[in-house]
């Protein structure tokens, strides 16, 4: 999965093209138009005025911004409606990969000097050269794509193997690795302790993933904020709703040309490949580097409250136009984006 997508000469990601929106391979809330950016950075506002400390910028930082659209638009929100704010703003892209930077930096072109790329969480503070980073920290649609692990539930033995890949016949398969694979114990922590009765009626090849990666990718962002929020929108269930009828193959699964295929491994760096998120684990990792759940909703429930509060105030979008009106029921209705994606958001340092 981590070749499939991020190699640098074949990777899914690292090549150029429009793999977002109708001409692309999926559709996300930020493909749906400019009114997702700007429900963010509304609230980004309001969290930032609330932490915000005399004599110091106004910081929000973005992992994993694709192709830098939703940066766009939360800039072009701020530079419009919160001019002040944005004269003080610090605007940083944490992206590891050249080749996407490229792209972002052409599409920021006009923010050139507001924004700055770093390519890991840690290089936030270097900068600054005081410890810790303080403002906002979040990420959309980047968790659901780092590398997971396979596990399949062997019913005859009452035990978890791994689902490993192998070569035949000149095409990727799946294959059962033989014996206990190292960190499979540790690494299944994060769920749910399965009840007994669950069990003994589990399918034998029950499958599901876990994604060591992102929790220690979440935990080691959440090290570095010494006073803020973090902020993670996504694909993604709590642990226990993985364990249904429904995902007995798991949730790992492949998009292209927006069709969802069923065979993952086929062409690989073709075709996106992902995983739901689980959102327990998340959680706990931020929970156990000292951080405080602030909430953990639906898109819909996240959106519609920060709708409501910017209702109040009539500088936040102007005129409310049919556009922006069906914009926001794809973002927010349950059959579109508004139950499919989670919210998780954590915190230091900030009064309930």
């Amino acid at each position: 999965m981590q070749l499939a997508l991020y190699c640098p000469d074949y990777g899914f990601y690292e090549k150029e093209g429009d793999t977002i929106g109708r001409r692309g391979n999926f559709f996300t809330s930020v493909s749906v138009g400019a009114l997702f950016g700007e429900l963010l950075a509304f609230e980004f506002s309001e969290w930032l005025t609330a932490q915000h400390a005399p004599d110091s910028p106004f910081k929000i930082a973005e992992a994993g911004a694709h192709d830098a659209r939703l940066a766009g638009d939360l800039l072009a929100w701020m530079r419009e409606h919160r001019p002040d704010m944005f004269a003080d703003l610090e605007y940083s892209i944490v992206e590891p990969s050249r080749a996407r930077r490229d792209r972002q930096e052409m599409r920021l072109a006009e923010f050139m000097g507001k924004v700055r790329w770093v390519s890991r969480p840690e290089e936030l503070t270097r900068a600054s050269g005081r410890p810790g980073f303080r403002g906002i920290f979040f990420s959309n649609e980047l968790l659901d794509a780092m590398p997971v692990r396979r596990l399949g539930w062997d019913a005859a033995g009452k035990t978890w193997f791994e689902w490993g890949v192998a070569l035949s016949e000149e095409r990727f398969v799946w294959t059962r690795m033989s014996g206990a694979s190292k960190g499979v114990t540790d690494a299944t922590e994060p769920f749910p302790k399965v009840p007994k009765e669950l069990l003994e009626v589990l399918p034998d090849e029950f499958t599901t993933e876990i994604c060591p990666a992102a929790e220690k990718w979440w935990r080691d962002a959440a090290a570095i904020l010494q006073r803020g929020r973090m902020l993670t929108i996504d694909y993604g269930l709590a642990a226990e709703e993985f364990f249904s009828p429904e995902r007995a193959g798991g949730t790992l699964r492949a998009y292209h040309q927006h069709r969802v295929l069923g065979d993952v491994l086929a062409n690989p760096g073709e075709q996106d490949i992902t995983a739901h998120v689980n959102f327990t684990a998340i959680q706990a990792s931020g929970e156990a580097a000292g951080l405080r759940t602030e909430a953990f909703v639906s898109q819909e429930k996240f959106l519609t409250h920060i709708l409501e509060r910017a209702g109040n105030d009539e500088k936040a979008f102007g005129e409310w136009t049919p556009e922006r009106t069906r914009q926001f029921q794809t973002l927010t209705h349950p059959e579109h984006l508004g139950r499919s994606f989670r919210v998780l958001i954590q915190s230091r340092g900030m009064a309930d």
